[in-house]
């Protein structure tokens, strides 16, 4: 599994983020390439590298080619996402996102998520920012996003509504959504703005986690200050030693519904999946006075039980969410990509006492480099297995020898 974690000294923007992802590896074309096809005006995407207090690292920069880009609600950026040709993934995500912006802003504003203009957040730079750093994660293959504790400035900041307090109101409601750690920084000035709250609320896990370390990359924001404005990446794979003891807890959600429709079910089990939901299922069940209904089941990690319960709530019509607390024997598992005819695919594997058992294609792989090849799935799929077959004798797996690593479900 990899991971990421953003060691966030001197706060965290929208381009901080997917500069420090820049630095650490990611491609600029791929980049490029991924967003071309939102449809948002003429633009320049600069990555430069800067050295500034010591530090060396990348400055993203986007320049609009319209100068008056109108400020956008979030109706409008649905559509230039969901219009895009990025794959379902990418663009259900990134619409998590400024969904998530839309109800702080519209809480703080005393309007509807779909009145609200989001100004700075609607502009370019900032659907290259939420759009790209969900293709990042996507281009490299990143699973798990974790967060040191936020370090906020004080002050005042020049918004589109005047001067507003520092850090500024939207900040502070998307980090009191997650429960986010923060602590104090240097300087009266705003060091987290409101989409970089957005995207480690999204995304992160606010703790450090045991990791192989792969590579560091450095992510500058357009401020100087007298420290280095910047925040670091550490791009890296679980640690197979931290889940030496083969165990780990969750907790199961579940509630029983007979007057939600499928559309409904379907939207929310998207919704508890993108906020970070180990797994969601539906099981059919028969309630009182003979009536047909669906328990509503989520597996969750302990620390985002209250969270994950309160959406079930707000969500779906029940009046209650039981919760049992579970503990978990787990597989070692980590990922390798094999080549094929029509392409890469990344294989899971799972690892029991040190010895390779299974190996299985990612769907999302095989069915894209179907649909472009226009062979059939299964084939990708033989394909795919058939390429993974010497890994079964080679020694690639063996560091999850006698010990488990995270899983997902």
């Amino acid at each position: 599994m990899k991971l990421a974690y953003f060691d966030c000294f001197s706060g965290a923007s929208g381009d901080m983020l997917l500069g420090s992802l820049l630095d650490a590896g990611l491609d600029l074309g791929d980049l490029k390439a991924d967003l071309a096809s939102l449809d948002m005006g003429p633009h320049r995407l600069v990555a430069e590298k800067v050295t500034r207090k010591g530090l060396s690292g990348t400055h993203l920069r986007v320049i609009p080619g319209a100068a008056n880009w109108p400020a956008q609600n979030l109706p409008a950026i649905t559509n230039i996402v969901t219009d895009s040709n990025l794959p379902d993934e990418v663009r259900t995500r990134s619409l998590a996102v400024f969904r998530r912006i839309a109800r702080a802003e519209a809480a703080i504003h005393g309007t509807t998520i779909d009145e609200v203009h989001f100004h700075e957040i609607g502009a370019v730079d900032t659907l290259v920012d939420v759009v790209g750093f969900v293709c990042a994660l996507r281009r490299l293959r990143i699973e798990a996003v974790y967060s040191s504790p936020l370090t906020l400035g004080g002050g005042t900041v020049e918004t589109e509504h005047g001067l507003l307090p520092a850090p500024a109101p939207a900040t502070l409601a998307l980090l009191s959504e997650v429960g986010a750690p923060t602590v104090p920084g240097p300087g009266a000035t705003e060091l987290v703005t409101p989409t970089g709250a957005a995207l480690l609320a999204e995304f992160a896990r606010f703790e450090r986690p045991a990791m192989t370390l792969r590579s560091v990359g450095y992510g500058f924001g357009s401020k100087e200050f007298d420290w280095a404005n910047a925040l670091r990446v550490w791009l890296g794979e679980v640690a197979p030693a931290s889940a030496r003891p083969g165990q780990d807890e969750a907790v199961l959600l579940a509630c029983n519904l007979d007057d939600a429709s499928g559309e409904l079910l379907g939207y929310v089990l998207d919704r508890l999946l993108q906020a970070g939901a180990l797994d969601v299922w539906f099981t059919p069940i028969h309630m009182k006075k003979n009536r047909p209904a669906i328990q509503l089941s989520v597996l969750a990690r302990p620390g985002d039980a209250g969270r994950l319960a309160g959406l079930m709530l707000r969500e779906t019509p029940t009046l209650g969410v039981r919760q049992l607390a579970l503990s978990r024997t787990i597989a070692y598992r980590e990922f390798r990509t094999v080549d094929t005819a029509w392409g890469p695919v990344q294989m899971k594997l799972k690892v029991l006492e040190g010895r390779l058992v299974s190996a299985s294609p990612e769907y999302d792989d095989c069915a894209r480099l179907a649909l472009q090849a226009g062979v059939p799935l299964q084939e990708v799929i033989a394909a795919a297995q058939q390429a993974a077959a010497p890994l079964f004798t080679s020694t690639l797996a063996q560091a999850g020898s006698g010990e488990a690593g995270p899983t997902q479900a």
